[in-house]
């Protein structure tokens, strides 16, 4: 018997990552994408694709955009222009609409950095905001995963990357990657309440994943 296919609500879909995840998981037979759009105008991009959507804006009440909603992507970003608004308290409502909802996992595009955001200079702010959205969904009850990725580049994919709780260096990594990752994150036998950072590497995305399964520490190059 098939399988019916979960819908992933997508915050941040038409940025650059966003639209990656959207992308990826119409081509999935596990997930049905539904995009998170602030404006009515927004909506043609996606409906040409037969991609559904559903209006709603991190700045305001989103208590009904994770109704019918299995799973959630969070990729929304401000680029540093909403940091409170948006990047931490926009995250925090659309957890708790997650918890009302019941929705089975919220996976969370964070930034390596986060961890440590008195060493981040300028982007301190920013820093600052993730941790605290990161720690909000900790808490929250959901089943989640925490993916931590470093300098995000436009650079074709290559599918592998290097993963660790905590990779204890810098470096970049494609958003080609990231989104794979990201949807990867979306099953339930990967990245069980897991916080884990990704860069550019040598292992197979999907063999890395595996390996977030596991409950001990790892750095998988």
């Amino acid at each position: 018997m098939k399988k019916h296919k979960e819908n992933v609500l997508v915050a941040g879909a038409t940025g650059a990552t966003g639209r990656k995840v959207i992308n990826l998981l119409k081509e999935s037979q596990y997930f049905n994408p539904v995009a998170m759009i602030r404006k009515e105008s927004q909506k043609a991009q996606f409906e040409m694709d037969n991609i559904e959507t559903v209006l709603g804006d991190l700045e305001e009440d989103v208590s009904h955009v994770t109704k019918n909603i299995d799973k959630v992507v969070f990729a929304a970003g401000s680029n540093g222009k909403k940091v409170d608004t948006v990047d931490r308290e926009g995250a925090k409502r659309l957890m708790d609409a997650s918890k009302k909802e019941r929705v089975q996992k919220f996976v969370m595009l964070s930034s390596m950095g986060a961890d440590k955001p008195e060493l981040a200079g300028e982007l301190r702010e920013y820093m600052e905001a993730k941790a605290n959205a990161d720690d909000y969904l900790r808490i929250s009850t959901l089943d989640y995963a925490i993916v931590r990725p470093g300098a995000l580049t436009d650079k074709a994919g290559i599918g592998k990357i290097q993963l660790g709780d905590s990779l204890d260096k810098s470096g970049s990594i494609s958003r080609d990657d990231v989104a794979q990752t990201l949807v990867r994150s979306l099953h339930d036998n990967a990245a069980h309440n897991r916080t884990f950072e990704i860069l550019t590497g040598e292992t197979l995305i999907g063999k890395a994943m595996d390996k977030v399964a596991k409950r001990d520490e790892y750095v998988i190059s």
